[in-house]
């Protein structure tokens, strides 16, 4: 199934604000209480990058978004997992104004390897895009390694990175369960606590390297207490730039000493 663009239509979007606000956050409220820090930081579009524990990250981030961005982001879905049914596609398109993305198999590159035609056209709009980095949802609450779609995206669109770290959806929405659960002790109204918390807009541009424009996101989601995975890829390349700098340097050195 292909991106649906009448998702994001004024009536489409003010359907989605009577789902997102009216249906799912009655749900999530019902269930959890909630609480947001820094969205006074967002200025203009950006690249939203959230880690992912849950199918409730969705509909708790949309609502934690000042309306004038929830009324314009749209966010990537994994065609694989939410598109192989049109009646699905299309239901969870409307809800959360999804794109469809293409991974590289299951857990795969999010937000840029895949890729789809509709996202040039829409971030040029002037619309923001969640991605959920991971790729995928996290089986144990650590937050994994973070792919670089969103880097590449931000840097090709000109668009700066809000990273997003979100906390408690794993409790209040297992992986495996359909529908939200109360707390396991505390009383039949017993309410999950989940914390969205953005970090100040990160400026990337083509220059940068995508893997170290995602190492910051890495640090600001270690920085809100998650348990993080650093990118080995990083690691490997910040070793290959030492060697060759002291190679280099070496070099320099042996012929200074000969003149």
């Amino acid at each position: 199934m292909d991106d649906q663009p009448w998702v994001r239509t004024a009536p489409a979007r003010a359907a989605r604000e009577l789902i997102v606000c009216g249906v799912f956050d009655t749900i999530v409220r019902t269930y959890a209480r909630r609480e947001v820090s820094g969205a006074e930081q967002l200025d203009g579009p950006a690249i939203f990058v959230a880690n992912h524990c849950s199918h409730v990250d969705t509909p708790v981030l949309l609502r934690a978004l000042p309306g004038p961005w929830r009324r314009r982001t749209a966010v990537a879905a994994a065609a694989d997992y939410f598109y192989t049914r049109r009646s699905v596609g299309a239901a969870v398109s409307l809800a959360f104004c999804t794109v469809p993305l293409v991974r590289k198999g299951r857990g795969g590159e999010a937000g840029g390897g895949g890729g789809t035609a509709a996202l040039g056209p829409l971030l040029a709009d002037g619309w923001s895009l969640a991605v959920f980095a991971e790729g995928t949802r996290s089986r144990d609450g650590r937050v994994g390694r973070l792919h670089t779609g969103g880097a590449v995206l931000a840097a090709a669109h000109g668009l700066p990175i809000v990273p997003v770290h979100i906390d408690g959806t794993r409790a209040a929405m297992p992986i495996g369960r359909s529908w939200m659960v109360r707390p396991e002790s505390g009383g039949r109204f017993a309410r999950h606590d989940i914390r969205v918390r953005f970090g100040a807009p990160i400026e990337v541009s083509p220059e940068d390297d995508r893997f170290e424009v995602m190492e910051r996101v890495r640090l600001f989601m270690a920085e809100c207490g998650a348990e993080t995975t650093p990118d080995p890829k990083l690691a490997a390349r910040r070793a290959a730039a030492t060697g060759a700098a002291e190679r280099a340097a070496g070099r320099a050195a042996g012929g200074s000493a000969t003149r």
